[in-house]
């Protein structure tokens, strides 16, 4: 084979191997996807066995009644809940249970473990945080 040959050849043959990887290009064992591993195992004898524990199941509700769309429009309004900050979620949580218990007579400086927050605030960026906050 000439050099003008192989040169002819390349230049013709150059322009498919540009061309997108996929699963009927690769080998056999190329997915498309990124890393994505069959769910089954393949035998010996290259028999393809599924495994039910493999595959994905999507739980879905009854959405029978449910007024709301699947879709969201990049022009909706920006949402109006303020972000949560350590100070509105200790009002939230923390002092209505304080709030309770000194009106009952009950509170302790002490005892503030009661209310999930930590004895010591050495080091903490916020004082007095809950530990345990509602989500």
């Amino acid at each position: 084979m000439g050099l003008l040959s192989a040169l002819t050849r390349g230049l013709v043959r150059g322009a498919d191997r540009t061309a997108e990887m996929t699963s009927k290009r690769g080998p056999r064992t190329f997915y498309k996807s990124r890393g994505a591993m069959p769910a089954g195992i393949l035998t010996s004898s290259r028999k393809f066995i599924p495994v039910r524990e493999m595959i994905p199941e999507f739980v879905v509700p009854s959405l029978q009644g449910f007024n709301l769309k699947p879709y969201v429009s990049y022009r909706a309004p920006a949402g109006t809940e303020q972000p949560v900050t350590a100070e509105s979620l200790f009002d939230q949580v923390v002092a209505p249970q304080i709030e309770k218990d000194i009106e009952a007579g009950m509170f302790d400086k002490e005892q503030l473990e009661k209310y999930g927050l930590e004895k010591t605030q050495d080091g903490k960026l916020f004082k007095l945080h809950p530990k345990n906050f509602v989500r």
